[in-house]
């Protein structure tokens, strides 16, 4: 079996990730980067009961440069507030893909789960991008994944490769997946904000929300909102 390292923001992407591949990939490691983001301490402890929940190791690891040499609304400024109505509006989503985009952020974060993958020999790491947020996020997108592999293959003496089970996927399906995989959605935080609940109005909210009506897990909105 195949071992594997989680990009584990506690979030809907990561969270279904792992879901996904947990009957083909032992997981020895789940990853939670503290950027100085605002929604740090709500991502390590959401990240934190997923991993417990699916018996995972799980590491905070504090990269507080990383927020000193980025201007992005997540660490400071006001996040963007967008309605679901807009989640389809390509200008829209760009320019708050702007205000929220972080230096390198994935290419980072999974440079350094490689570097625990090189440790152990080799192992898959997985991430959470999906061809929905791959729209605006070009860190998210399938040519993003495949190339970074071909550093890796550089970069590391063993096999050591990025993997992202959602690729293909929006976010309604997504969340259907996790339907039919009963994955517990109650455990979750994909929020931008440090509001006690997601706050409901940032993007990821908004992406979240629609794809949870769109399924019929209305019951969730009070619970998670």
């Amino acid at each position: 079996m195949n071992k594997g390292i989680v990009l584990l923001s506690g979030g809907l992407d990561s969270t279904v990730s792992v879901a996904s591949l947990i009957k083909d990939v032992k997981f020895e490691l789940a990853l939670t980067f503290d950027y100085g983001q605002k929604s740090a301490q709500k991502e390590a402890d959401a990240a934190r009961r997923v991993a417990d929940y699916f018996g995972i190791e799980h590491k905070v690891i504090k990269l507080d440069w990383l927020a000193q040499i980025t201007k992005t609304s997540l660490v400071s400024g006001e996040i963007p507030k967008i309605d679901m109505r807009q989640l389809d509006n390509i200008s829209v989503t760009k320019e708050s893909c702007k205000d929220v985009w972080v230096p390198n952020r994935n290419g980072l974060f999974i440079n350094i789960a490689a570097s625990f993958g090189d440790s152990l020999g080799g192992a898959f790491i997985v991430i959470g991008a999906n061809k929905e947020e791959a729209a605006t996020f070009s860190d998210n997108s399938k040519q993003f994944i495949e190339n970074i592999n071909l550093s890796l293959e550089k970069s590391t003496a063993c096999e050591v490769k990025a993997v992202a089970p959602l690729i293909d996927l929006n976010k309604e399906e997504i969340v259907q997946r996790a339907i039919e995989l009963n994955v517990p959605l109650n455990l979750i935080n994909s929020c931008y904000m440090d509001t006690e609940k997601h706050c409901g109005t940032c993007e990821s909210c908004s992406r979240l929300k629609r794809a949870l009506i769109k399924c019929g897990r209305t019951e969730l909105l009070e619970e998670l909102f």
